[in-house]
């Protein structure tokens, strides 16, 4: 078969297209705006935007965890709505609001009480110098407002994953753009006083996130309610509050694993630019503009994770298990091409975005260095995670778990503890060490793919 079995016909194409174009454009956008917004607090100096980097990294552990805890339920609603059965999926939306809210409270309740604490852990003396109590001051006034959008983003992801769950793309992705346009304008006003508003500096870029969430949030849910008709299981999501023993169930069973995993994956995000932030506060301004620059092209592989676990969650609820199996692995290859001109792309711009930033020319140099590292990496973290997709979309979510959390916290922290403490290592050789270490995982991520355990219907006698 050669080459044919990595290349699909047209109406393959035009079915992903038409799944993963809304997605990506969402992303891209939403990052792109991600970015300017970057660059807007950036110009207002290395401590505000490294106060602001930090906070963004505590409040990603949150958003991960949501995504991880809605998951289990989401991998139901593919499969449900694959199957033909809106009651499944009323029951699963009605799980998703339960973990929603339970998620909500506890992060809100630890950022309110720990924030300081844990802020502090990224704030030591570098090879510059730079404010560090700036910086905290700077990193406490973001969390403080930002806390108010986290209920109205766990909200718009319940019902924004539902309905990719359930084919409709386009309304996501809409309500995505106005917000990140709304975010972008309100920032442009607010950082810097324009239109006769005060400056507010890195408190007007909260504000303008908090506001933007909560348009999101309202497009997406009304949207939602006033189209009954699409959305056919509005009609008993709320009808009652129960959920089926057996749905319950499977979903702690697949989703417990998956929402550890995402805390586990994020937290473990975390504890790692803790440790390249040791080698000083300019390494977290270094590390901040390259992971926002990188956020824009890891767009490619995020979305094609989301179309796989979309597409093949569809076919192994029909039933179609070796028509899965194709299409799996022309979606694998693709996001595979995908992002290796991704990285052409990020490479050819990593010495010349750094330079828009109001920084030090130290953090400028770092932060391209940074960005060509990831810049080659691309393709390997797009297999990565086309397998990770691949193997949650058949409900095998402790395999899933060992994949990506354990292999990090078994492998990659513990090797990123001695480096930075332990050793003298520059930034630039750790950040490519634990790079590569992250991502020989690909040599698991084939076998767990090739061995076609994830290879079943989860609703088949339901």
């Amino acid at each position: 078969m050669g080459l044919k079995r990595f290349v699909g016909d047209r109406a393959f194409y035009r079915k992903l297209l038409a799944i993963v174009m809304p997605i990506l454009v969402q992303n891209v956008i939403t990052n792109f705006v991600s970015l300017l917004d970057n660059i807007m607090v950036g110009q207002v100096g290395t401590e505000p935007m490294s106060g602001v980097a930090i906070v963004n990294q505590l409040i990603f552990v949150f958003n991960l965890c949501v995504f991880g805890g809605l998951a289990g339920a989401g991998i139901m609603t593919a499969q449900y709505y694959g199957h033909g059965d809106h009651r499944g999926v009323a029951d699963s939306f009605r799980a998703k609001l339960y973990i929603a809210a339970i998620s909500a409270g506890l992060f809100l309740g630890v950022f309110h009480f720990g924030g300081e604490l844990l802020i502090r852990q990224f704030i030591h003396e570098g090879g510059e110098a730079l404010d560090l109590a700036a910086t905290l001051r700077h990193a406490k006034a973001y969390l403080r407002i930002m806390l108010i959008q986290i209920p109205p983003f766990a909200l718009q992801m319940v019902y924004a994953s539902t309905l990719r769950e359930t084919g409709e793309t386009m309304l996501p992705m809409k309500a995505g753009i106005t917000a990140v346009l709304v975010n972008l304008v309100l920032n442009y006003i607010l950082i810097f006083g324009k239109l006769g508003a005060p400056v507010l500096g890195v408190e007007g870029a909260a504000i303008a996130t908090v506001i933007a969430r909560f348009v999101e949030c309202a497009i997406i849910v009304t949207w939602t309610h006033r189209h009954r008709e699409k959305n056919l299981f509005l009609e008993t999501a709320y009808t009652r509050w129960g959920i089926p023993a057996q749905l319950l169930k499977k979903i702690v069973v697949m989703g417990l694993p998956l929402l550890v995993n995402e805390l586990l994956w994020s937290s473990g995000q975390t504890f790692l630019n803790q440790c390249y932030s040791l080698r000083g506060l300019e390494v977290v301004s270094a590390v901040n503009i390259s992971s926002t620059v990188s956020n824009l092209f890891f767009c490619a592989f995020i979305s094609m994770g989301n179309a796989t676990s979309i597409i093949v969650g569809q076919l192994l609820g029909a039933g179609e298990l070796e028509r899965a199996v194709d299409e799996d692995t022309k979606l694998i290859a693709f996001s595979v091409a995908l992002c290796a001109a991704a990285g052409v792309v990020l490479a050819l711009i990593s010495p010349l975005v750094p330079r828009i930033y109001n920084t030090t020319d130290t953090v400028r140099r770092l932060a391209s260095q940074l960005l060509l590292v990831v810049a080659v990496s691309m393709p390997l973290h797009a297999f990565c995670n086309a397998c990770y997709f691949t193997i949650r979309s058949g409900g095998k979510v402790m395999v899933t778990l060992i994949f990506d959390s354990f292999f990090l916290w078994l492998l990659v922290l513990p090797l990123a503890f001695v480096l930075s403490r332990l050793t003298a290592m520059p930034i630039l050789p750790m950040y490519i060490v634990l790079t590569l270490a992250d991502q020989s995982k690909c040599v698991l991520g084939y076998y767990l793919v090739k061995k076609r355990s994830w290879v079943r219907n989860l609703v088949a006698n339901e």
